[in-house]
């Protein structure tokens, strides 16, 4: 459901115009940070909703006033520029009250994932040293277990209510002021203070903790709400976690300063979402792309007629996907875009084109300056030429995205890297296309056509080689999520002795009774030999992130290892066809009789 190419192109240059109108005017006043306009928003809003969740609802006015709540604890904590505040919550009204206030201060909100336990929770807080641990009853013994092992013991507090050894946050909130902060009590931050610490998705390793400063909150924040052309009148569905930079900034942040209503809920859920979305009279949606997936696979429901989503913006929308979602569910405009927290660039797609994450417009090419270099898949690095120099890409190949990093703070493309310094330097290019030039290394590979749309091909290291061919784990997943009986899953290489690069395996949900000669006929017509999953394991679920993505890392390191209880299959090149990986055949493999 495209819309005609004049109206199209329209809308593009609207949304474009829009956004620079928004955001020109940040870096002119470097004080005016993110909890000041919602002191603004709180004036000329007053009581429209601001926050809707089950059971409790915040003005604006509210939202303000709890803001300031926890700016004067903060400051009553003695909290310093740069000290740290890490926050340990599932999503709730208070949760950007909290960090609004927080950041108020110069101090500083490190989100975390509150679903990490053990060693992965430790690692996150132990990254940022944090002074303060603000958690639930719900995470607390979790967090008690891990804290003990950081380097410096932080005080850890229970937001509602109270659990041993941890101090209750709330009686000490609901005695503060709520009128806001004079700068001759505490300080302003500037833009360029560090306001957040927000984690990578860690889909392959331990969360990095990302810096966030609040300049990039309200680039952040007013860039999508004039892209997305955000009023009073628009209730935006916001299913994802809070401690993310998509559902916790962008949904929520953009709308708010357009002046609409952010409509929360704690998780996805695919058979009631659209009865949600109409109850809840929501004009916007802020989604994933697996989200998308997952509302296709499900029966039709009356609700799903009756909705009044004016757009759905976010990233991840596979092509394969995005035609049926649209043209099922009559969503008006999809705005895809490409983005990472800890990135200095982003990519939109204002074009309604399916599949494109985005394209640069020409009035705008000299401010996203975005290069596509070749890459080396054996490596993992950049190759590059006899004059020891990067190589740019051709048209449709694929290569990593990269772009220029600017000197200044406060300006498109700064990167601010991480609280991991080493982490931070191997995320820097230098000598790309001159000496002495550095530019952000994204990770991820993309192609961009000849009309200068943008694709996203696969992250590095996701990518594999075998039988002497490249292949994409995305491309492949793409293809798996559409054959009959699969339900969820996730690709991924993996090293077999005595043969080169790595096999592709497939580790699958289905349903019962799964038709593997099918499933076989699906491949042969939709990928070619090399590409298709050498091996393929039976999972219960697939372990995501809070932005459902698959934790791949963990699949791939146990690959096809004996003490694996899941059921193993292997494709047998002499029956054409996917058998058990039994003793004899994990034999054949090591002989080499069975040529894989």
């Amino acid at each position: 459901m495209s819309s005609p190419e004049p109206d199209r192109n329209r809308r593009a240059r609207d949304a474009w115009r829009r956004a620079l109108e928004r955001t020109a005017p940040i870096a002119r006043e470097p004080k005016r940070t993110l909890p000041l306009v919602i002191d603004r928003l709180a004036t000329e809003r007053g009581d429209a909703s601001a926050l809707i969740a089950p059971g409790t609802t915040l003005s604006y006015r509210a939202l303000a006033a709890q803001t300031h709540r926890y700016s004067r604890w903060a400051v009553e904590q003695g909290l310093a520029v740069g000290d740290v505040v890490a926050v340990v919550l599932d999503s709730c009204t208070d949760y950007l009250p909290l960090w609004l206030g927080i950041t108020r201060t110069g101090a500083v909100a490190a989100l975390v994932n509150p679903q990490l336990t053990g060693e992965l929770l430790g690692h996150a807080l132990d990254r940022v040293d944090p002074r303060h641990v603000v958690t639930s009853a719900t995470h607390a013994d979790s967090l008690r277990s891990a804290a003990a092992a950081l380097r410096r013991t932080p005080r850890l507090w229970v937001h509602e209510g109270s659990h041993p050894g941890l101090e209750s946050l709330a009686p000490e909130i609901a005695r503060q002021s709520d009128e806001p902060l004079a700068e001759r009590e505490h300080a302003l931050p500037t833009l360029a203070t560090l306001a957040l610490y927000i984690y990578t998705s860690g889909t392959s390793g331990p969360p990095k903790a990302a810096r966030v400063s609040h300049y990039r909150l309200m680039q952040w924040s007013h860039w999508f709400a004039g892209l997305m052309d955000v009023s009073s009148a628009d209730r935006m569905y916001n299913c994802l976690p809070l401690y993310h930079s998509v559902g916790g900034v962008i949904a929520c942040g953009a709308t708010l300063v357009g002046g609409g209503a952010v409509v929360l809920r704690p998780r996805f859920s695919a058979s009631a979402f659209w009865a949600d979305v109409v109850a809840e009279r929501c004009t916007l949606f802020q989604y994933i792309g697996e989200l998308c997936r997952y509302l296709v696979q499900q029966p039709e429901v009356g609700a799903e007629h009756g909705h009044a989503l004016r757009l759905a913006c976010g990233n991840g929308l596979r092509p394969e996907v995005w035609r049926p979602f649209q043209a099922r569910f009559r969503i008006p405009w999809i705005l895809e875009y490409y983005a990472s927290t800890e990135g200095n660039f982003s990519l939109y797609n204002c074009d309604d084109e399916p599949g494109a994450v985005g394209r640069i417009p020409g009035f705008l090419a000299h401010r996203l300056p975005v290069a596509l270099i070749r890459h080396d898949l054996a490596s993992g690095e950049p190759k590059r030429g006899a004059d020891g120099f990067c190589e740019r890409c051709a048209p449709d190949e694929p290569g990593e995205a990269i772009a220029p990093i600017a000197a200044s703070a406060t300006r498109s493309g700064a990167f601010e890297g991480y609280a991991d310094p080493e982490a931070s330097r191997r995320k820097v290019l230098r000598d790309v296309f001159r000496a002495g030039d550095t530019w952000y290394r994204s990770g991820d590979l993309l192609s961009c056509d000849r009309r200068g749309y943008y694709y996203f091909v696969d992250r590095i290291g996701d990518s594999y080689r075998w039988k002497g061919e490249n292949v994409s784990a995305a491309e492949v997943w793409a293809v798996l999520a559409q054959c009959r009986g699969v339900i969820d899953g996730a690709v991924y290489g993996i090293q077999i002795p005595d043969h080169d690069g790595q096999a592709g395996m497939a580790a699958l949900v289905v349903t019962p009774g799964f038709d593997w000669r099918g499933f076989r006929r699906e491949l042969e017509q939709r990928l070619p030999p090399y590409a298709r999953p050498v091996f393929v394991r039976l999972i219960a679920t697939v372990s995501a992130t809070g932005t459902f993505r698959a934790r791949s890392g963990e699949l791939k390191r146990e690959g096809i290892d004996e003490s694996v209880s899941d059921p193993l299959y292997v494709f047998d090149g002499a029956s054409q066809s996917y058998q058990p990986l039994d003793a004899a055949r994990r034999a054949a493999i090591a002989s080499g009789e069975l040529r894989l």
